[in-house]
């Protein structure tokens, strides 16, 4: 283990909130491991961004990680040569061009069924009946998986974010993580005989990747395709309800929805953390790493920075947020960005202020998570 000062933590409560946890360790410890986590933590921005590219360091490759072990090897533990050819097989399936030509009008189509279906009702959970099938729709047509139900979608990729995030190492949500990607399975078993063009599946297959990387890397696209965009589609709408005079300055024309997505991916980063391997000995900042430590990079800290951002904890959306790693950096940064922008900024949320008029939300909207943050439910009314 690393000889970073250590930070106890109380996991409940940074389960419930991290920021102020995160923000004491940017203050007095900014490299520091946390036993509970069994890692050490890099929490300012500077420090993440930095160290994120040193692969040869900080490596992704991680052949006993949690990720790994319940979902095969995918190109997101792959560092390099081997990361950057999976990479350029996936391009053609996820490239801005690709999204807004193909992906775009599928993803209007899909949230525009949705909303129709929504409207008469007048009420509804936000998260579960607007944000979650929108998100599955849309990762259902880029993966390929046309056959699977939106709510099957949501739930295995639900069961292998738990998987990935049982550092506690309960043994239900590993059973469950297992069923999950099993199921995945038999839905590509079904499929790849004549993939849709364009998704993933088709790409992969065409370029003769192998059948264990093919499956690897669909589940990748799941894990970080389905909840992270659900979770930003519903949390910008509630961010924007809770700030009515920003979303005013969008409805009046001041602004657009695309800045408040990216404000609230970095105000509550729907992926908070991503985990590497030290792959050999390196001192940072008067920390020394040994081979084998844990580090956890740790976006939803380095977006909060203040030394980046002026009262980070507020959310602004006329704020500057170039300085954000909401998508990390580096040669790992997320290859489906140009998709979650399209979805959430152009289709999701104009459409949902559109067609569901003097929106309101009707209860207060809990929030959890430190590795994956969202919020869990929304209770929302408006005008028939």
């Amino acid at each position: 283990m690393s000889d970073a000062p250590i930070t106890n933590i109380d996991l409940k409560s940074f389960t419930a909130d991290p920021y102020p946890t995160l923000a004491q360790m940017r203050r007095s410890a900014p490299i520091t491991y946390v036993p509970q986590l069994g890692a050490t933590l890099i929490t300012r921005r500077d420090d993440v961004h930095a160290q994120e590219k040193r692969i040869d360091v900080f490596s992704s490759v991680q052949p006993e990680g949690l990720m790994t072990q319940l979902m095969g090897e995918n190109m997101m533990r792959k560092d390099g040569a081997q990361h950057q050819h999976e990479r350029r097989i996936l391009f053609p399936a996820l490239s801005p061009r690709t999204v807004q030509d193909h992906w775009k009008p599928i993803f209007e189509r899909a949230a525009l069924s949705i909303l129709q279906d929504l409207h008469p009702k007048g009420a509804c959970d936000l998260v579960r009946d607007y944000a979650m099938p929108v998100s599955a729709e849309a990762l259902k047509a880029i993966t390929g998986l046309t056959d699977m139900q939106a709510a099957e979608m949501d739930g295995v990729s639900q069961a292998m974010i738990d998987g990935c995030a049982n550092y506690g190492g309960d043994p239900d949500i590993t059973t469950r993580c297992n069923t999950a990607t099993a199921l995945i399975d038999a839905h590509i078993d079904r499929m790849q005989d004549a993939p849709p063009p364009r998704s993933a599946l088709d790409v992969q297959l065409q370029a003769g990747l192998a059948d264990a990387n093919i499956r690897a890397n669909i589940k990748l696209i799941i894990s970080g395709g389905q909840n992270e965009p659900r979770d930003a589609i519903a949390g910008t709408i509630w961010a924007l309800l809770t700030h009515p005079d920003q979303l005013r300055l969008i409805l009046d024309g001041q602004a657009k929805f695309a800045q408040a997505f990216t404000e609230y991916a970095r105000w509550i980063s729907p992926i908070g953390m991503s985990p590497r391997r030290i792959a050999r000995t390196e001192t940072v900042q008067g920390v020394t790493f040994e081979p084998e430590d844990k580090a956890f990079l740790m976006f939803g800290s380095a977006c909060r920075d203040e030394a980046h951002f002026d009262n980070p904890d507020s959310f602004d959306i006329t704020r500057n947020t170039q300085p954000a790693i909401s998508f990390g950096a580096g040669p790992h940064f997320c290859a489906g960005a140009a998709a979650s922008r399209s979805l959430i900024a152009e289709v999701a949320l104009p459409l949902a202020f559109k067609h569901l008029k003097n929106l309101q939300i009707t209860v207060e909207v809990p929030f959890t998570g430190w590795a994956f943050r969202g919020p869990t439910h929304m209770p929302v009314r408006w005008d028939c």
